[in-house]
């Protein structure tokens, strides 16, 4: 029998984080990760591999200069899939050598196997070769993220019909596809290969799109993917998926629509990958979709010294916060000091174009009574978005009225996910209208937009009044955030509710 300090269960980003959080406290740690090698579903199916492909899309399509060179601009004529596997494969084996060097400088052990428990502080681990090991812990991470939804109605084969997964596999770039879920995994696929020049079309019952984005953002980003003929076929379930004998597939909507495509990608949810893990032995239950509920200030979940971390505990599955959620459980896990975690977080979406957001949305404004402005810059007004070609581009800044402070940034276009993190700041540090009006940006840049943002909220808010409250002294009544964990709460039960 092996003792450890921690086990931890995974090593994608919340559990790679959390092992070496731990074992920099001088702890004994193991990681157990069953796949082919160290990383996760964000290094070999999910974050890094998607984030790769678009980067390669955009690229050898050359999709960033035809602004200038028009629509028939191509850097390389005919793009494969193997030109895209091959940047992916150079991308993923860099990643892995990273982590594994990460874990080897501090001495965090991990083993290959499936792990389940055997009660709430042993486990089980079945290696490759079927040798069984036992071990226990002090404490238990579960991080093993989660999988693509696979309803026995759809006729996967791995070739034409598909989940996310299996996507990264294929041999033939398709003409057409259908992308069924327009979730932001879904609308990230659709966007990359609408940006290869495919036929595009998106099917969901939902009559909107990413709700959880601020509204005008999305009609925007809606504008855009309709503009380059992108079919949107929204409040529209698709009823049947069937091979045609010609080698196509034929997708059956319930107002009777047929459409026929290439390729099939179904994008409708993923699972948390807990089925395999005995959790009734720990006394532990997940949920119908397979996810864990946790303490939202300590990650830990119902059966003491065993916490969860990462999609696993469902919204908002982002690598950065799942990061976070496991670097804070190692921490109590532990028995070391752990602050909560930040009130707001970037929420970024990677698809042609980028959307990134944080804070309060302009209808979470008006929901909680917030007497607010808004100041928009489009990335078209400044000059650094001439010399890129961009003729897209929005970005939107939310005020507090009373306060004066920033509430919410909201931005899709071309950086989009990099530039959010200038607002993120200011947002923590409680800045105002008046940061961004008084402060230098470097010129010429798209940060510029935030200056021109600013202004805009900034002439219609007028000068700050003598006698005004300071900012520093606002106490945070008029722009509390959820935490990571109890907006999931939220965002679940909306979820539901529209099922």
């Amino acid at each position: 029998m092996h003792q450890y300090d921690l086990i931890v269960v995974g090593s994608g980003p919340a559990g790679r984080r959390a092992a070496i959080q731990a074992a920099k406290l001088d702890k004994k740690v193991l990681v157990v990760e069953q796949g082919r090698r160290v990383g996760g579903v964000s290094v070999h199916t999910g974050t890094i591999p998607s984030k790769t492909l678009r980067e390669t899309a955009l690229n050898l399509s050359g999709w960033r200069e035809r602004g200038f060179y028009g629509r028939s601009y191509r850097v390389k004529q005919e793009i494969s899939a193997e030109d895209l596997r091959r940047r992916l494969l150079i991308t993923l084996d860099h990643e892995v050598d990273v982590l594994e060097h990460q874990f080897a400088r501090n001495r965090v052990q991990h083993i290959r196997g499936k792990a389940s428990f055997v009660s709430k502080d042993t486990m089980q681990i079945v290696k490759d070769d079927d040798d069984t090991v036992h071990v226990t812990g002090k404490s238990i991470l579960l991080a093993v993220g989660t999988r693509p939804y696979r309803p026995d109605s759809i006729p996967f084969d791995n070739k034409t019909v598909l989940d996310s997964d299996e996507l990264l596999e294929i041999h033939n770039l398709p003409r057409s596809i259908v992308v069924i879920g327009a979730g932001v995994i879904g609308i990230e696929y659709a966007t990359i290969f609408s940006a290869l020049d495919a036929a595009v079309t998106v099917i969901d019952p939902k009559s909107t799109l990413l709700d959880f984005i601020d509204k005008e953002i999305i009609e925007d980003f809606t504008y855009q993917l309709r503009d380059r003929n992108m079919k949107l076929l929204l409040g529209q379930k698709a009823e049947k998926v069937e091979k045609l004998p010609d080698g196509k597939i034929a997708v059956t909507v319930d107002t009777g629509r047929r459409i026929v495509a290439d390729m099939v990608l179904y994008a409708a949810g993923r699972v948390g990958a807990t089925d395999t893990l005995n959790l009734s032995a720990a006394g532990l239950e997940a949920d119908s979709r397979g996810r864990l509920r946790v303490n939202p200030e300590t990650f830990e979940t119902a059966v003491a010294g065993i916490y969860a971390a990462g999609d696993v505990v469902g919204f908002p599955s982002l690598a950065s916060t799942s990061m976070e959620q496991g670097r804070i459980a190692a921490r109590v896990a532990v028995g070391a000091m752990a602050k909560e975690p930040q009130k707001y977080f970037p929420y970024g979406i990677y698809a042609v174009p980028e959307i990134s957001t944080c804070g309060l949305t302009e209808e979470e404004m008006r929901e909680r009574g917030i007497p607010y402005e808004c100041g928009v810059a489009r990335f078209r007004e400044t000059s650094r978005g001439h010399i890129m070609g961009l003729d897209s581009g929005l970005l939107k800044l939310i005020f507090s009225l009373k306060t004066r402070r920033l509430l919410g940034v909201h931005i899709v276009g071309e950086g989009a996910t990099e530039l959010v993190h200038i607002g993120q700041a200011v947002l923590n540090l409680k800045g105002t209208v008046e940061y961004f009006v008084e402060n230098t940006f470097n010129y010429p840049t798209l940060a510029e937009a935030y200056k021109i943002a600013g202004l805009d909220a900034w002439n219609r808010m007028g000068e700050k009044r003598t006698g005004d409250t300071p900012a520093e002294t606002v106490q945070l009544t008029d722009a509390a955030t959820p935490t990571t964990v109890e907006a999931n709460v939220t965002v679940e039960k909306k979820k539901a509710s529209s099922k």
